[in-house]
């Protein structure tokens, strides 16, 4: 396997730069701020009706190889660090070489180093790249990814879960496959509630002996996700004053002092202390902190839970489609996605994967968060796709009410 890292960290920074680190990275960051105008602002025409870029070339029969662009820690490596067995399986199976880069380390970020070739019609360089769902869903209405041909999929048609089917954003999956899920749920420190029960996001918000003890996060999808929930309004389906309703909700929380702050990913350390008795979290991170600390564990409400995705795209002009198709492919195969979840801990987007991750792992393949069952999966709920001027809208309102 050939690799190259143009931008790759150095040893030192990857673990505190992870892909647990860093997820969700700047959703509300570049383009919620600016909307549409940060985008015409860089000369780039706001998201319209377009959808897909037109068929590129490919070069897939003559140029064996395909190049993927992904985030730090987001691939299975060995016990060297230094190889990708999945990936040199792919290799030994099809002949075709992957240059790996792990060059995504936030998502706004990604997007501006592509945009200026995507908007000029140009190859970027890169055959394959994975970016969380919301940007997903502005490149496919910009028009700068490809449709996919099915025929190169069979394997991840087969396999694809019910729970990832046909996001809003792309129905049936004609541009993109999801690398993994992103469960949002509520996680607590049992020794800091001392006997009191949290089971949803109301105990959080209403619960005096909680209070100054609950962490919320600072990606509005999330929070606001929950919270509508909470409420029994469907994140997939909620009107401006449903979005009203819930800020409002959760402004009571945070002027009487319920709330102790607002978080990225630095939740972790607070839970683990005990500084947050429980707060909104991210199931990866659980995984995580469930296998260094008894005292750690979660709850899923009975109201539901958010699910968002990273997402496979082939960009426009991408010189190797249809080797970027098999190497999606590759990965919706039981055995390389049971080694991929063992690594990274995330939701496997792949069904038939049980029996593979036992073998591996057996407490992985037992963990409802990285194999959800058919009861947690039915209570998995997608936040709508915004338009521009929602994105900006909501972002304004969550932003004020976090004081950011």
């Amino acid at each position: 396997m050939e690799q190259y890292q143009p931008d790759r960290l150095p040893p030192a920074r990857r673990a505190a730069l992870s892909r647990r680190s860093l997820l969700r990275a700047s959703a509300g960051g570049v383009l919620a701020a600016g909307g549409a105008g940060a985008l015409s602002a860089c000369g780039i025409p706001p998201a319209g009706s377009t959808q897909g870029a037109a068929a590129a070339d490919d070069h897939s029969a003559k140029e064996k190889t395909v190049s993927f662009s992904n985030w730090t820690e987001y691939m299975d490596v060995d016990e060297s660090e230094k190889r990708h067995p999945t990936l040199e399986a792919f290799t030994a199976r099809t002949g075709v070489k992957v240059r790996y880069s792990e060059d995504i380390n936030d998502n706004n970020e990604f997007f501006a180093k592509i945009k200026p070739q995507l908007a000029a019609g140009q190859d970027t360089g890169r055959d394959l790249i994975c970016v969380t769902d919301w940007l997903a869903a502005r490149m496919i209405r910009l028009g700068w990814v490809q449709k996919l041909d099915a025929s190169n999929l069979p394997t991840a048609y087969a396999n694809l879960s019910a729970q990832f089917r046909s996001p809003d954003w792309d129905p049936g999956r004609a541009y993109s496959y999801p690398w993994t899920g992103i469960s949002t749920v509520i996680a607590y420190n049992k020794k800091a509630l001392d006997g009191v029960e949290v089971r949803s996001v109301s105990d959080l918000l209403d619960n005096p002996k909680l209070k100054g003890r609950v962490g919320l996060l600072t990606e509005m999808r999330d929070t606001m996700g929950m919270t509508l929930l909470d409420m029994g309004k469907d994140p997939g389906d909620f009107t401006d004053d449903d979005y009203d309703a819930a800020v409002a909700r959760l402004q009571k929380a945070v002027d009487k002092g319920q709330i102790r702050r607002f978080t990225g990913n630095d939740y972790t350390a607070d839970l683990t202390s005990g500084d947050f008795a429980a707060c909104v979290a991210w199931a990866g991170d659980v995984v995580q902190l469930k296998a260094d600390s008894p005292e750690i564990d979660f709850v899923v409400p009975d109201s539901g839970y958010l699910t968002s995705t990273d997402n496979l795209l082939v960009p426009a002009r991408a010189r190797h489609k249809t080797n970027a198709e098999r190497l999606i492919d590759h990965f919706y195969q039981p055995a390389m996605a049971a080694q991929l979840a063992a690594y990274i801990n995330y939701v496997c987007p792949v069904d038939g994967v049980k029996d593979e991750l036992a073998k591996i792992d057996a407490d992985a393949a037992a963990n409802p968060l990285i194999l959800p069952d058919r009861d947690m999966a039915a209570k998995s709920r997608a936040f709508r796709s915004l338009t521009d001027k929602e994105e900006t809208a909501y972002e304004a309102k969550f932003a004020k009410l976090t004081g950011a």
